[in-house]
């Protein structure tokens, strides 16, 4: 397969070393026994991908038809959505592309790696092709560090009938990004090219850009942020009897960001769940747990808090705790109440295959009939779908 590397916005990085200074032999030594395990730690943390399904092999479902609206896209592929009501497309051996697009090229693309890969339109507003601009996003396993250097990477490909354009980049919000609009999302995006992004006979060109983050954002957005006014574009070197597209389509696959040495620490907040006094009777919410809507499954984000609940649970030996289930009041009575108890069930079973002792955890599920907010609105009802931990004995 031929690939074609394209580096993109690329940020340059200086690394500050310091000076040792003349120590006693004892100190020299310690420094010379931690220094590799400290190196070691801040390599793992530096090749470590925070996107989870960073090649779409995972689906959830297969399409009924095709990809007509943004929900179609978010039904499939796992932890993965469209920011807007324009559909994003998902490909695998499973999935049949319908003779009127497989007539334009669509789906005859081999994926980077793997079996699978998305496909997004991202220009053409101007020549009237409804869903001109596509995005996907996914949450990250962890949220970005303030200050942290990152690198963003993935492969494209684009539709061989299609135009070719620049401009395609990567955006970093702190909130799920869930527009009830096909139009363009106007962030100024954390990393995009200027070059236009080519890749001859069905071969893959790589984006790399490199940032500097500045908050704590944790949802990644892919696409062209631009107006066609502002992006460039090329015409197709291919010939057919139906001529070529006017509009752009682009394949993605293999979606890695990563922080770039040195290493931040992350700050610990006063309110931390390892920092909460404990005391027997008091129930300590887990703030940063998430599931797919009507699913009971941790969506791979929530392992940050399920770690630290972990550490708090290794840190006191004699700790017991009943893990409380709660949802908001859309839907059945009974079916809420199962839904919560299995969703305490998954925070427990995180909690044993990491070497916590079953007979320490108790679980339960109380459905919408402890809620903490009035289930009015989205926002109300998302403070109510939580997770929440009794402490029984210490």
């Amino acid at each position: 397969m031929r690939h074609t590397n394209l580096i993109y916005t690329q940020f340059s990085f200086s690394q500050n070393l310091s000076r040792m200074i003349e120590r006693p032999f004892f100190t020299l030594f310690m420094v010379a026994l931690f220094v590799p395990v400290l190196i070691g730690a801040q390599s793992e943390a530096s090749h470590q991908n925070l996107v989870p399904n960073a090649s779409f092999e995972e689906f959830q479902g297969f399409p009924i038809g095709w990809y007509y609206k943004g929900s179609d896209f978010n039904d499939v592929v796992r932890y993965w959505s469209s920011a807007t009501k324009a559909s994003p497309d998902a490909y695998g051996s499973r999935v049949r592309v319908p003779i009127s697009w497989a007539e334009k090229g669509f789906g005859k693309q081999t994926p980077h790696i793997g079996q699978a890969m998305a496909g997004i339109t991202v220009y053409g507003c101007a020549n009237g092709k409804p869903h001109c601009r596509e995005y996907i996003q996914i949450q990250l396993k962890e949220p970005l560090v303030a200050g942290q250097n990152y690198a963003v990477d993935f492969w494209l490909s684009h539709l061989p009938l299609s135009l070719r354009i620049n401009k395609l980049g990567a955006y970093f919000s702190d909130k799920k990004i869930d527009t009830p609009t096909e139009n363009r999302l106007s962030f100024s995006p954390n990393v995009f090219t200027d070059k236009i992004i080519q890749a001859e006979n069905g071969g893959w060109a790589h984006f790399e850009g490199k940032f500097t983050a500045s908050n704590e954002a944790e949802w990644l957005i892919i696409g062209n942020f631009f107006s066609d006014e502002a992006t460039a574009t090329s015409t197709p070197s291919v010939s057919s009897t139906n001529g070529s597209l006017n509009f752009a389509y682009y394949y993605i696959d293999d979606v890695a960001v990563r922080k770039v040495e040195p290493i931040l620490p992350v700050s610990i907040k006063e309110d931390d769940l390892t920092r909460v006094p404990l005391t027997v009777g008091k129930v300590i919410t887990l703030k940063d747990i998430f599931f797919d809507s009507d699913r009971s499954e941790l969506l791979p984000r929530s392992n940050v808090e399920l770690d630290k609940l972990l550490q708090v649970m290794r840190d006191n030996p004699r700790l017991e705790i009943e893990i409380i289930g709660h949802t908001d009041n859309v839907g059945d009575v009974n079916y809420n109440l199962t839904l919560s108890r299995r969703r305490a069930t998954q925070v427990m079973e995180y909690l044993s295959k990491n070497g916590i002792a079953t007979r320490r955890m108790q679980v339960s599920g109380f459905g919408a009939s402890q809620p903490i907010a009035p289930n009015e609105s989205d926002e109300t009802r998302f403070l109510n779908r939580r997770v929440e931990f009794r402490i029984l004995k210490m």
